[in-house]
C-alpha cells in the first residue's frame, strides 16, 4: 500500500470513530432524557426481602431450627416474664384472609400517610390470643426470617378463624389491608416501605401455601409443619412425603413489531377501564421459557414469534389464593407475523401501539397519585372509616380529561417492559445476553 493509500485509511478510519463516539453521545444524551420519564426501582415490588436474603446456620440463634426452639419456650413462658438475654426477640405478623395486618401514620411535614405492617410482639400475641380464650401455639406460626443488626426473629400467623382478634386490633388502629391495596399505596421510592411490601408478600404465599396443602396429594393423610412452617411432611407413617412450597412460573411478554416500531397490548375484562398490558400465561410442563412466550402468543394473538430476549423476572403473591405465588418471567418477544386474530375467551382485545402512543400513555398516567389516593385509603381504614374510590379514574391528561390509555404501574414487571421498549429499546442477540438480570433496572 502507497503512502496516499495509507494516509486516505487513516482519515476513513478517524471519520468513522468520531462518527461512531458521536453518534454513541447523541444516544446516551436522548436515552438520559427519555429516562426521567421512567421510575427509579432498585428491584421489582416484592422483590428484596431484607430478612430473607441469607438463611442463619443450624446452629445460629436466628436460625429456623433454633428459632423454633426457642419459640416453643417462650409460648411455655408467663406472658409477664422476660425473655433470657440470649434469646431473640420475636415479632408477629398476623394474615386475616389472604390480609396483612397494616397501620398508618403521617411522619414530620409529610402530608402522604404511610402504611407500615401491623408488627406484634410475642408476649403482646400471646396475651390478645389468651383475652378471646386462645392459647396460642407454635404450629400456626411460620418462619419468616431475621435480622441480625436487631436479633429479631419475624413470624407470620393466619388467624382467620379468630373472629374476636379483630376489635381487639382495631382499637390500636390496625386493620388487615389487601395486599394489592398496599402494593399501590406504596412510595416506590421508600426502600424501607419496598422492604416491608416484599416481608408482607413473601409471608402471604406462605401462609396461602400452608392452607393449600393441609392434606397429602399421595395418600391423602393430615401433613405437619416441619422446619418452622418452611415445609410440611405427611402425618402417615407409611408415608412421610415431604411438600415444599409451590412457585407458579408465568411468562410475561412485550411483543414488538420492529418493522413498523409497533408495541402489542391487550385488555382483559377484569382490567379498569383504559388500562392495556403485556401478554402472559402459565408455563405448561416440559416447556421451556421461550416455547411457553411463543405459545402464548400465538394462542392468545394469533401472532408468530421469532427472537425472545429475556429482561427480568419477578415474585407476584398478589393473585388469587389457589395461586400463592407466580414468579412472573419478562421478556421481548419479536413478532414474525402482525395479523392478530384475538382468542375472545382469554383477552377482551389486542392491538398494535406506536411507540409514541406508549410514551403518551407512561406520560398521562399519574402514577404518583395513585399511590397518594391508596396510601390515603389505608389510613381511613386503620382509622375504622372506609371509603371506596377506584384509583384508576385519578389517570388524566393535562386538560384534565381521561387519559386514553394507560399501562400498569411502576409495582408490576409489565410497566418496566413496557417502559423500557418505549423510552430506550430494548437489547437484542448478543448484547442481552452478556448483560446480567439487574442491568435491566439501570435507566429505570
Amino acid at each position: 500500500m502507497d503512502q496516499r493509500s495509507r494516509a486516505l485509511s487513516c482519515i476513513r478510519l478517524l471519520l468513522f470513530t468520531l462518527s461512531s463516539k458521536t453518534s454513541t453521545l447523541t444516544k446516551r444524551t436522548s436515552l438520559s432524557s427519555l429516562a426521567t420519564m421512567s421510575i427509579n426501582l432498585n428491584s421489582h415490588a416484592f422483590a428484596g426481602n431484607p430478612i430473607r436474603s441469607k438463611t442463619p446456620k443450624p446452629h445460629d440463634p436466628l436460625s429456623p431450627s433454633s428459632a423454633f426452639e426457642s419459640l416453643k419456650t417462650h409460648l411455655l413462658q408467663n406472658p409477664e416474664n422476660h425473655p433470657s438475654p440470649r434469646s431473640p426477640l420475636f415479632k408477629v405478623l398476623p394474615f386475616r384472609k389472604g390480609r396483612p395486618l397494616a397501620s398508618s401514620s403521617v411522619i414530620g411535614d409529610d402530608v402522604v400517610p404511610a402504611w407500615h405492617l401491623g408488627w406484634i410482639s410475642l408476649p403482646d400475641f400471646k396475651i390478645m390470643f389468651a383475652k378471646c380464650g386462645i392459647q396460642l401455639t407454635e404450629q400456626p406460626l411460620v418462619y419468616l426470617g431475621s435480622r441480625v443488626e436487631d436479633d429479631v426473629v419475624y413470624w407470620a400467623i393466619d388467624v382467620s378463624e379468630e373472629g374476636g382478634l379483630v376489635p381487639e386490633l382495631g382499637s390500636r388502629y390496625f386493620c388487615f389491608v389487601e395486599l394489592r391495596t398496599l402494593m399501590v399505596a406504596t412510595d416506590w421510592a421508600d426502600s424501607l416501605a419496598m422492604g416491608e411490601l416484599a416481608i408482607a408478600g413473601h409471608a402471604r404465599a406462605l401462609l396461602e401455601w400452608h392452607n393449600l396443602s393441609r392434606f397429602c396429594g399421595h395418600c391423602g393423610e393430615i401433613t405437619v409443619p416441619k422446619e418452622a412452617g418452611r415445609r410440611k411432611q405427611c402425618s402417615n407413617e407409611l408415608c412421610k412425603k415431604r411438600i415444599y412450597p409451590r412457585v407458579d412460573p408465568v411468562v410475561i411478554m412485550l411483543v414488538i413489531d420492529r418493522e413498523n416500531d409497533r408495541a402489542l397490548l391487550s385488555k382483559q375484562s377484569r382490567f379498569v377501564p383504559r388500562m392495556w398490558s403485556c401478554l402472559a400465561g402459565f408455563i405448561e410442563p416440559g416447556e421451556s421459557l421461550e416455547e411457553a412466550v411463543r405459545r402464548e402468543t400465538y394462542e392468545e394473538t394469533g401472532i408468530e414469534v421469532g427472537e425472545v430476549v429475556y429482561h427480568s423476572s419477578q415474585p407476584w403473591p398478589v393473585g388469587p389464593s389457589s395461586m400463592p405465588c407466580q414468579l412472573m418471567v419478562g421478556f421481548f418477544a419479536y413478532a414474525k407475523s402482525l395479523e392478530i386474530n384475538v382468542d375472545k375467551e382469554e383477552l377482551e382485545d389486542a392491538q398494535w401501539h406506536s411507540r409514541e402512543d406508549v410514551r403518551k400513555a407512561l406520560t398521562f398516567a399519574e402514577y404518583k397519585k395513585a399511590q397518594r389516593t391508596a396510601a390515603a385509603k389505608v389510613e381511613q381504614m386503620c382509622r375504622g372509616v372506609e371509603k371506596e374510590q377506584s384509583w384508576s379514574a385519578d389517570f388524566n391528561v393535562e386538560s384534565g380529561e381521561l387519559a386514553p390509555m394507560f399501562v400498569p404501574g411502576p409495582f408490576a414487571i409489565a410497566h418496566h417492559l413496557i417502559s423500557t421498549w418505549a423510552n430506550q429499546g430494548p437489547p437484542t442477540g448478543v448484547e442481552a445476553q452478556l448483560k446480567l438480570p439487574s442491568s435491566s433496572f439501570a435507566n429505570l
